[in-house]
């Protein structure tokens, strides 16, 4: 173990910061290991080697004292027995409240995984909304238990720390603009997860690497473009390659649906210049000097991401007419895009959150917990923020509004305010009216029309992609719900008192409140419409000496808006939301499996036909709303069955394609029920392929195998027969 030593620590900390309390560092340093006592790690190393390891990462970030001294503290309130009172004694406020931050995340014990994992993300939303340090400090943490991942001996706990790493703390780093570190997080779980994938790109990689030709191409494009730069008179300009990482390019290859022999950028150029003046002089160079790939430039200097990343992107047939990819900034561009927040946050000055457009963001993700019911729905909504990619567009006074791509103008209209969004009634995209579920463009301005009378549309979470929008959606129909079954609920009751005889009233119901556990008659009435509880028993609770006589009509009315109370398992398929006694099948056009966003259409007959949410054969209901059902699996239910995963792949035409193809799809865990040869040139084989699969993990883990395996060009999913 080679641990940062205490000296070492605080000169590195004064090295950059002239003025840290040298005294609060180096009595943390020492009230951290005392506390930690004997406490070991999975890797048998002592315990306080983890908070001084994230000191140091920290340090390495150039962060203040502060920050540093939390870094060494912040498991000590959880962990040993530390107290608030103690630490502040010690220690101060400022820095008890970062520890505490940080400890808050894992306080909070629910039942099921997904609900946990949402909770804590939204504790430590919460915790960062009032300093981002608490973030910092976070990442820092996980970056380390990252690097010690191995050391866990139990193979499903490490795959679910790679997961939750992945999708939500390497996000986050990219977020706040922190790109070493969300690289270093993205490539440990990437290796934990996908090692076969990771191992491929890396294999090929090396064999480019050790192709001096490919080296020299890369020299041969850096030494033409500084060529073409000094000519224009840019002598100061430094210009180099930098070598995609494995996670970038498999993401570009399940992205674009490609295999590696068809990745055109392995390697991307970087110009470095002394001002933003010399940027655009240097992209005039560039787009003089050889013709650009269109629509793969981006401004992202006069439209800079929501991180704070400023930097232009381009293509172009470049030297040897080679497409290269080419990203243009200043060295302190290049300095914020690296390291993001903590390369310009000025602690002595500021307290607490920046109000700039930076963190943004972060105000929609507060406004998202405020409308999410759910933790696990707080966590699906906060997804969607963070792993969209970016879409600029204009409000008509010219106000900027960042989208993710494939945002519509009902994202926009709750992007503006959630009162707009919620009276939207039609859009104007550039002057011309466009549907509701109109993709958006870069750089298309929006106006959205309003009325007073309008309230949000079911229809409109099939097709929005921001969490903000699909929140406040689901708020709105949730509300609405109630209201239908509170009035079903009273009308069932009213029935059975009208069966029974008796004179109906309000007085009697809200007598029985407390033993239902409920707060209102409303409330009560719900529960009846809603079906987790009986007409017949709540007119029991009011009249026990009934009890015994039997019902002469049923109190039940039939409603298809009724789902099950725990969820449905018909047929050996795990769903929620099934009408009680309904028939349930999976629609052939495509293919639904276990993970995939699903909907019910009700067929008179036939029962619910399962569909996924994009499935084209939706569009013929789109104008029966009463036969929609909202669906979803059953995460709780084990032992489903096997459903069918349907492929398309193109392999080359070569000895041993089909065989290699073959050997990684078993080592998926997963069996071949057709494969069907669609196409075939003397280069190429175009198949089809029907697996058995689990859900969709297990097919996208198939897919990303295949990816990289000699000799395949792509792979994607399809639908239909």
């Amino acid at each position: 173990m080679v641990m940062i030593r205490q000296y070492e620590l605080v000169e590195l900390v004064r090295s950059y910061d002239p003025n840290t309390d040298e005294d609060a560092l180096n009595k943390a340093y020492i009230y951290t290991v005392k506390m930690h006592g004997t406490q070991k790690r999975a890797s048998g190393d002592p315990y306080f080697s983890h908070p001084v390891e994230v000191a140091g990462i920290l340090a390495g970030m150039k962060l203040d004292w502060k920050t540093i001294t939390a870094g060494l503290l912040h498991d000590t309130l959880e962990d040993t027995l530390a107290t608030h009172e103690e630490l502040e004694k010690q220690f101060g406020p400022d820095i008890v409240k970062l520890v505490e931050g940080v400890t808050k995340l894992s306080q909070l014990e629910v039942q099921g995984k997904a609900a946990k994992q949402g909770e804590n993300f939204r504790k430590l939303v919460l915790a960062m909304s009032e300093d981002i340090r608490v973030l910092l400090i976070k990442l820092a943490d996980r970056l380390h238990n990252m690097r010690t991942l191995h050391f866990i001996e139990s193979p499903e706990k490490r795959q679910r720390i790679a997961r939750e790493t992945i999708e939500l703390y390497a996000p986050l780093a990219e977020r706040i603009g922190i790109s070493q570190i969300k690289e270093e997080l993205q490539d440990i779980a990437f290796s934990e997860l996908y090692p076969d994938v990771k191992d491929s790109i890396s294999a090929r990689l090396e064999s480019l690497r050790a192709d001096g030709e490919n080296l020299s191409i890369v020299d041969r494009v850096i030494a033409e473009l500084k060529v073409k730069l000094n000519e224009g008179g840019l002598e100061n300009a430094d210009v180099y390659g930098r070598e995609k990482r494995p996670y970038s390019i498999w993401r570009k290859m399940e992205r674009q649906h490609i295999g590696f022999e068809a990745l055109a950028d392995i390697v991307a150029f970087r110009i470095l210049v002394d001002n933003i003046e010399e940027c655009y002089r240097a992209l005039g160079i560039i787009h003089g000097s050889y013709r650009a790939v269109p629509e793969l430039f981006d401004d992202y200097i006069s439209n800079p991401k929501p991180n704070g990343y400023r930097s232009l992107h381009t293509t172009v047939m470049g030297p040897e007419n080679r497409r290269i990819e080419i990203q243009i900034r200043t060295h302190d561009m290049h300095n914020v895009n690296e390291m993001g927040v903590a390369a310009h946050w000025a602690y002595k000055q500021q307290q607490g959150m920046s109000d700039g457009d930076q963190y943004r963001w972060l105000r929609q993700l507060l406004t998202i917990l405020e409308q999410s019911q759910a933790p696990e729905e707080f966590l699906e909504h906060t997804k969607l923020e963070l792993f969209q990619d970016q879409v600029f567009c204009f409000t008509p006074k010219g106000e900027l509004v960042a989208l993710p791509r494939g945002a519509t103008p009902i994202d926009f209209a709750y992007a503006v305010h959630s009162d707009v969004g919620d009276s939207t009634v039609g859009a104007k995209v550039n002057g011309r009216m466009t549907p509701l579920n109109h993709v958006l463009r870069n750089g298309d301005q929006v106006e959205i029309v309003r009325s007073k009378k309008q309230t949000p549309s079911p229809t409109w979470e099939r097709f929005v992609v921001t969490g903000k929008a699909r929140a406040h959606i689901r708020k709105y129909l949730r509300m609405q719900q109630r209201t239908e079954y509170a009035a079903l609920g009273k009308s069932m009751l009213q029935k059975v008192y009208d069966s029974e005889g008796a004179t109906f009233t309000e007085k009697a119901v809200n007598g029985i409140l407390k033993k239902f556990k409920t707060a209102t008659d409303e409330d009560l009435y719900a529960r009846i419409g809603a079906g987790s509880l009986t007409a017949r028993e709540v007119f029991y609770a009011i009249f026990p000496g009934l009890k015994d006589k039997k019902p002469e009509i049923a109190d039940e009315l039939p409603s298809i808006n009724k789902p099950t109370k725990s969820g449905a398992r018909i047929s050996g398929i795990p769903i929620r939301g099934i009408i009680p006694g309904m028939a349930l099948h999976l629609a052939r056009c495509c293919h639904p499996v276990i993970g995939d966003r699903i909907v019910g259409i009700i067929t008179t007959g036939k029962g619910v036909t399962v569909h996924t949410i994009d499935c084209e054969t939706l569009e013929s209901f789109a104008d029966m709303p009463e036969r929609w059902l909202d669906l979803s699996w059953d995460s709780d239910s084990q032992a489903i069955e096997t459903q069918t995963g349907r492929l398309s792949i193109q392999l080359s035409n070569a000895t041993g394609a089909l065989s290699a193809l073959t050997t990684s799809i078993a080592k998926h865990d997963a069996n071949i029920i057709n494969l069907k040869v669609a196409g075939r040139t003397t280069d190429t084989m175009d198949l089809m392929v029907d697996l058995q699969v689990k859900d969709l993990q297990h097919l996208s883990n198939i897919m990303a195998g295949i990816r990289a395996t000699p000799h395949v060009y792509s792979v994607e999913r399809i639908r239909g027969k």
